[in-house]
């Protein structure tokens, strides 16, 4: 599916953001190949290497991404000057990363346009 459906990306002010489309709703393990490359090659390409992800339209994630945003992370915080957060959490996805106590390890904004002026500043 993320072949059909990339993310979108773009860049606004020093950020750059991937936008997780409809298409993500539920982001279960068959969809997560191709947007696992996608993921880790922003992490890798970002300039600077500073991102927001975006699952405004994601409802549910299980450990299986969890792992895949884990390691875009930890290839951006590897980098110079590299920041990363996530804006858009349901409240289901709030509920993980707060068990998970990943919401201590990653900064959450309520909406892009939060995130990007907190990245931006």
């Amino acid at each position: 599916m993320p072949a059909d459906y990339p993310p979108e990306i773009v860049k606004e002010g020093q950020v750059t953001v991937v936008a997780l489309g409809p298409e993500y709703e539920n982001l279960d393990e068959p969809r997560l190949d191709a947007l696992t490359e996608v993921l880790l090659q922003v992490a890798e390409t970002a300039s600077p290497p500073v991102v927001v992800l975006d699952l405004s339209h994601t409802l549910f994630f299980g450990s299986a991404f969890i792992e895949v945003i884990f390691r875009m992370w930890n290839r951006l915080n590897h980098r110079d000057g590299g920041r990363f957060c996530i804006c858009g959490l349901s409240e289901y996805c709030t509920e993980v990363l707060q068990v998970t106590h990943l919401d201590k390890l990653w900064e959450t904004y309520a909406n892009r346009d939060e995130a990007i002026k907190a990245l931006n500043s």
